[in-house]
């Protein structure tokens, strides 16, 4: 089979032949049809990734069908052939508040999904939602799984709250962006783009602000109707504070990444004084997935695809996500 691999850090990465793998006893072998690219493989692929391990083959989302059982798989697992989803961790263990300390995500150091196929436990396998395609599915897991968590198993957004996602354009931000508007909230959004500003409302956002305009916070509180219950951010940094400003008294800020850094001179008073929540959250676990899938079911919701780039074509696709410019998931197809 053909598999996408890095083999050191600061090169491009590569499609080689590499031996098709055999499901072992629990596992599923999964044909894979589609994979999506996280900002997690360029990190890998630049050094700025906690334990790099390499050679590996990237990747962590994957959609495709099954194509083999190894001995002792369960009787209720998904059937040969049927279409399928990769939940996108191993080892999450059994305490639904975090992640053990052995959990870590495909692509690196296991083999991920850039690749033909895929051989995992049963328990990572789930039906593919009967709506999407492959290439919609493989947008969905790890994206879909970091959005779910932050926003309603950490931040518990409710129907009627104003909800406040930054950066708007990546995959987990848009797909926090459906979710909380599918679940009926009031659902608002910032970015450095007039254009994803406005293809953001298509999705159901209510509206939206450049957070590089001066004074974005005051302008958009006026636009909303006033501050909000709960901010969903990925960039940390120095802009933090700004987001203390924008949260209602008694709201919630949860983020589940730091692309600007760390928060400096982080002023306690205005969480204090403003009775704010300020939670982390990443990944999620896998009945954090279940109830992903069941939310995207029910609602027919249907993941943001930017581009999709044959397997041949990968390094070509890290590169766009390397520059930022997508609008929802890169995705990578097999065959």
């Amino acid at each position: 089979m053909q598999a996408l691999q890095l083999d050191a850090i600061h090169q491009p990465a590569t499609v080689r032949d590499v031996p098709t793998p055999t499901p072992g006893p629990g596992e599923i072998l999964v044909r894979l049809h589609a994979a999506a690219l996280n900002h997690r493989d360029v990190w890998i692929q630049k050094g700025q990734y906690g334990g790099i391990k390499l050679p590996c083959t990237l990747g962590a989302d994957g959609a495709g069908e099954v194509a083999a059982h190894g001995p002792g798989v369960p009787a209720d697992a998904p059937a040969l052939g049927a279409r399928v989803l990769i939940y996108p961790g191993l080892r999450w263990g059994h305490n639904p508040k975090a992640q053990a300390k052995d959990f870590v995500v495909l692509g690196m150091p296991d083999p991920g999904t850039f690749a033909d196929y895929i051989a995992l436990p049963a328990e990572y396998i789930r039906p593919l939602p009967a709506h999407l395609s492959f290439e919609q599915g493989a947008a969905l897991p790890l994206g879909g799984l970091t959005a779910y968590r932050a926003a309603f198993s950490r931040a518990q957004v409710q129907a009627g709250e104003r909800v406040l996602v930054t950066g708007v354009g990546g995959g987990v931000a848009l797909l926090a962006a459906q979710f909380c508007a599918a679940r009926g909230a009031e659902v608002w959004v910032t970015s450095s783009s007039d254009d994803k500003l406005a293809r953001a409302q298509a999705l159901g956002v209510k509206g939206g602000i450049k957070y590089t305009d001066d004074n974005w916070v005051k302008t958009l509180v006026q636009q909303a109707g006033g501050p909000f219950d709960v901010i969903i951010d990925s960039a940390a940094g120095p802009a933090f504070n700004a987001l203390l400003d924008a949260a209602a008294p008694g709201g919630r800020i949860v983020f589940y990444g730091g692309t600007l850094g760390a928060i400096p001179d982080l002023p306690p008073a205005k969480i204090f004084w403003k009775q704010l929540s300020v939670l982390g959250s990443t990944m999620g676990s896998p009945q954090d997935f279940e109830n992903m899938l069941a939310l995207v079911t029910e609602k027919q919701l249907v993941p943001v695809v930017d581009e999709v780039f044959p397997l041949a074509e990968g390094e070509a696709a890290l590169r766009r996500m390397d520059a930022g410019a997508q609008f929802g998931k890169i995705v990578l197809k097999m065959g």
